[in-house]
């Protein structure tokens, strides 16, 4: 395998709380893909804070893969079709769909992304891989 890019984003929670206040959830709608909507409402019912320290990493790991893959964000990348979600062990994971998930497929690549979040920031790292020819 070859890193095929790198990419890292920080994100100020402070600033996703005022945009939340400007325009409620139509920003997280825009940003998450169904299952984070799902995990969104979960965790901001239980505490306000817990929803907006998982939107931030979400918005802040997408910005990362964005980077990393060398689009930023225009096609095929969207907020939608790339979700940051969780394994059971907590470990995340990139999950893509429609056009971005076979144009990362056609290129031959994988993703690996990392999160951490402090009382204000969130911090998000995303190593894209070219996958080894078969021998």
């Amino acid at each position: 395998m070859a890193v095929y890019g790198i990419g890292t984003d920080v994100c100020d929670l402070r600033r996703i709380a005022r945009v939340l206040e400007r325009k409620g959830d139509r920003f997280a709608h825009k940003t998450l893909g169904p299952s984070e909507w799902l995990v969104f409402q979960h965790r901001r019912a239980r505490e306000t804070s817990r929803g907006l320290a998982y939107l931030g990493s979400r918005f802040s790991a997408k910005e990362s893969f964005s980077k990393a893959i060398g689009l930023g964000m225009r096609m095929p990348m969207t907020w939608r079709a790339c979700e940051i979600l969780n394994h059971p062990s907590g470990q995340p994971y990139i999950r893509l769909h429609g056009a971005l998930a076979e144009w990362f497929s056609q290129q031959g690549l994988q993703a690996h992304v990392t999160l951490s979040d402090e009382s204000d920031y969130t911090v998000s790292f995303v190593v894209v891989e070219t996958q080894a020819p078969p021998p």
